[in-house]
């Protein structure tokens, strides 16, 4: 009890401080503006336009692309989607839909699109440590019994939301590579593409939204990308064995980064393993097998282990880099980035594709008053906006997947460990200390400063710690570089994000914009 009660008056005293920083970060912080931008878009004169088949051209039929083109159509729109391959995709993430994606899911009435794909539902995570372990649940209780999180085939759930979208007439899904997008006096009109025979075409239309995915070749014509490559995840499938604890993520804190494991079927569990820096060892002459074997498999919980080296012995191992990447937003009449194009985060959190439809939602509720799209100057005005009222669920999921990503990996400094420790041993005293937590993660608490408070109680509680049974001068220095190092995880990616429409979006004039009349 007293350990509480000291804990609680520290959090109180720090949250003053972090209110303070927080100040200082407006008076500095300023929303990200792009550099100047070369557009690699094809020029056009207006004797190439077609008419008006097509209200808008979405290039990209991955999860935001099919999701957006069913959302778009059903309010009436006539979309075009195109998509360099209809086939069903093998990847090794976006296999988990944190609860927050299921709600947006479910809004955008796309629910069904989880069934008969064998998915799995997930309350909640488990924490290795050390031979420690602790189970975090989802705060579901106040929502319908059917919300939970969902695991699944990457492939077959995309699959299952092209078919829903193609059911729908005014939706036109076409297999072709974009090229490039089509300009005229420097408005997007449409896009440049080639279809399955080698044929090149133009389709034209008011609003052109790219969804090409982390690889997109377009977003250089839209944008000023930053793209970072913090590490590479190893991807394994392990076949008929049982999670320590069924419907449940599992996280390992090992060194020097973490491990994933989560069903993917009723007989398949997923597991990656992030490997730190750009580059994987080889898989040709045996030294990604050797790496797993002897530096991973010792690390992972006994239940697992012999399923995990059978997996590796297999040899079906695949690779993918994790890219990070802050939006930052360069308005162009005609065109729009969303998902993965525009904005990404390290996977660990499994939080892309509820930003991603939580993207959606918001961007159809600003086109639904707008019968015209034709006015593609003011409607990019106005939906410079949609900038801003994204900012909430975006920013929170993208800042505690690259504090969490950090604070998870394992590190020689003293003062790092002991982050590292207190993150785990606070989520571990249950209530409030996990819940608020774990409602960020799962998209269920979309509140940056709920994110900061946490993120501070962590190193707060750390610092606490090492000052019992009594401080000395050694764990006053790793505490106050402890809080230092918490400061400089955190307040770097708070202001790629943009600290005025992160904290105070209402403050920012294009939160207010009425839809053109």
């Amino acid at each position: 009890m007293a350990d509480r009660l000291m804990l609680a008056s520290i959090f109180v005293s720090v949250v003053g401080l972090i209110l303070f920083w927080i100040s200082i970060l407006i008076k500095n912080g300023r929303p990200h503006k792009s550099a100047s931008v070369t557009t690699k878009s094809t020029s056009i004169s207006t004797e190439c336009r077609s008419g008006d088949e097509t209200d808008v051209i979405i290039v990209g039929a991955g999860v935001a692309g099919a999701a957006l083109a069913h959302t778009l159509a059903k309010d009436g729109r006539r979309v075009l989607v195109i998509e360099r391959d209809l086939t069903e995709p093998d990847r090794i993430v976006g296999e988990l839909l944190q609860p927050g994606g299921y709600l947006k899911l479910m809004e955008l009435g796309l629910e069904d699109c989880v069934e008969d794909i064998d998915a799995q539902r997930v309350f909640g995570y488990a924490l290795f440590k050390d031979g420690k372990n602790t189970r975090l649940s989802y705060p579901l209780e106040e929502f319908h019994a059917d919300v939970a999180g969902r695991s699944f085939h990457n492939g077959r759930f995309i699959q299952k939301m092209r078919e829903k979208a193609s059911s729908l007439p005014t939706i036109r899904l076409q297999q072709g590579t974009v090229v490039s997008l089509l300009e005229e006096e420097g408005t997007i009109k449409g896009a440049l593409y080639k279809t399955k025979n080698g044929k090149e075409m133009k389709a034209f239309a008011p609003l052109t939204i790219v969804c090409d995915g982390c690889f997109s070749n377009l977003r250089r014509s839209l944008c000023n990308p930053q793209v970072d490559v913090p590490s590479c995840f190893v991807g394994l499938i392990l076949e008929n064995c049982n999670l320590p604890y069924e419907n449940h993520g599992h996280v390992v804190l090992a060194d020097p980064s973490p491990i994933l494991f989560y069903r993917i079927s009723s007989t398949e569990i997923r597991c990656l393993v992030d490997v730190p820096g750009q580059k994987v060892p080889s898989i040709s002459n045996g030294d990604l097998s050797k790496y797993l074997t002897t530096s991973v498999a010792p690390q992972i919980p006994t239940e697992l282990k012999q399923s995990f080296i059978s997996a590796v012995e297999k040899g079906n191992i695949r690779t993918m880099p994790n890219r990070s990447m802050p939006a930052v937003p360069q308005p162009t009449p005609g065109a729009l980035l969303m998902g993965d194009a525009f904005n990404m985060r390290h996977p660990l959190t499994g939080g892309g594709m509820t930003v991603a439809l939580s993207d959606i939602v918001v961007l159809r509720d600003l086109l639904r008053p707008l019968r015209d799209l034709n006015d593609s100057y003011t409607l990019c005005k106005y939906l410079e906006s949609f900038y801003t009222l994204r900012k909430p669920v975006a920013s929170t999921i993208n800042t505690l997947a690259g504090a969490l990503y950090k604070v998870f990996c394992a590190s020689p400094d003293k003062a790092r460990q002991e982050m590292r420790e207190a993150c785990f041993d606070y989520l571990s005293l249950g209530g409030v200390f996990s819940n608020g937590p774990v409602a960020l993660l799962s998209g269920l608490n979309p509140r940056p400063i709920s994110l900061v408070v946490h993120f501070f109680a962590v190193a707060v509680f750390g610092v606490g710690r090492l000052m019992l049974p009594f401080p000395s001068p050694k764990r006053i220095w790793i505490g106050a570089r402890l809080i230092s190092g918490a400061s400089g995880i955190i307040f770097p990616i708070i202001k790629a994000e943009g600290v005025r429409q992160m904290f105070f979006p209402a403050t920012v004039a294009a939160y207010y914009r009425a839809p053109p009349s």
